[in-house]
């Protein structure tokens, strides 16, 4: 078994990059390859956040040096056509960094909702 990771250990990678935080959310619920992951990135942002390949793939690199990715031993089970695509995974580090990024970013809000820079959410 893998030791867990520290969680003080999350709070020296943050802030992260919008892309890497994209890369980590979406791999939060599926194991995707490259492609899957720009097309998921798309529809999640409304198409405000473009991963050209790329900007995509220094990510990738950065995220798996970092421990925060891996890639995925095993691909999902239709997808036997093209051997040549590499899937990433989430690791628990991964997972760690990714909450911790949500978590500050929910302090961001907070503080700008107090500021009244935001609206609050059951007001119109």
């Amino acid at each position: 078994m893998k030791p867990r990771p520290d969680p003080q250990s999350f709070e020296s990678f943050l802030p992260l990059q919008p892309y890497e935080f994209q890369v980590l959310m979406v791999l939060s619920e599926s194991d995707l390859h490259g492609y899957g992951i720009r097309r998921a990135t798309l529809e999640r942002t409304d198409g405000k956040l473009r991963l050209d390949p790329g900007v995509l793939y220094r990510t990738l690199r950065r995220l798996k040096e970092a421990g925060l990715i891996e890639e995925a031993g095993q691909r999902p089970a239709g997808d036997l056509v093209d051997q040549r695509r590499r899937y990433y995974s989430l690791t628990d580090l991964g997972r760690g960094v990714a909450t911790a990024e949500a978590d500050r970013l929910e302090a961001l809000i907070a503080t700008a909702r107090a500021g009244r820079l935001l609206r609050d959410e059951g007001s119109a």
